[in-house]
């Protein structure tokens, strides 16, 4: 199939693939969006599509794990909108996440022995915690995707060995 017969039948399944976003989220803004980066990705992997394959069901499949991916992000993420006139609640100083002595006792154990896992370890591990895809990682640091997944394993388990005493 040449790129313009792939694009046209794209294009041609737009408004299959808008009913299929009412499954994810009732918001109009948010259907196109997810609309808008299905599209773009099916149009970047075009390579992966396969000759005889279900179009629909794939681009299906892209848009689901888009809708995943972007709810996990915005989970991590934990973004609050301030609707007050002069954004008093993003002004307030967090101060109640380590509010006992118990839990800032720990977070601080947890901190030094992450400080004291190799660096070559470390950085993709931290990397990994802050939000950073594989292969984001690998680009960032130039190193295979196997190796970054390989430090990040080495560094959990060093980390692991290190807070026994938390286990159980």
């Amino acid at each position: 199939m040449t790129v313009i017969e792939f694009n046209h039948r794209i294009a041609s399944l737009k408004d299959t693939l808008e009913l299929f976003t009412r499954r994810f989220t009732k918001d109009q803004e948010e259907s196109e969006d997810l609309i808008q980066d299905t599209v773009l990705k099916a149009l970047t992997y075009r390579d992966k599509f396969k000759q005889n394959t279900n179009l629909k069901g794939w681009l299906y499949t892209i848009m689901r794990n888009t809708f995943i991916n972007n709810y996990r992000k915005a989970q991590r993420a934990k973004t609050t909108h301030d609707d007050t006139k002069e954004l008093y609640y993003l002004n307030v100083p967090d101060n109640h996440t380590f509010n006992s002595p118990d839990s800032s006792y720990e977070y601080k154990d947890i901190v030094n022995c992450m400080n004291g896992v190799k660096k070559d370890l470390l950085v993709p591990f931290k990397m990994h915690v802050d939000g950073y895809k594989y292969h984001e990682i690998a680009e960032c640091l130039e190193i295979p995707i196997g190796t970054v997944k390989n430090r990040i394993f080495h560094a959990r388990k060093e980390i692991q060995k290190k807070l026994v005493a938390y286990s159980t």
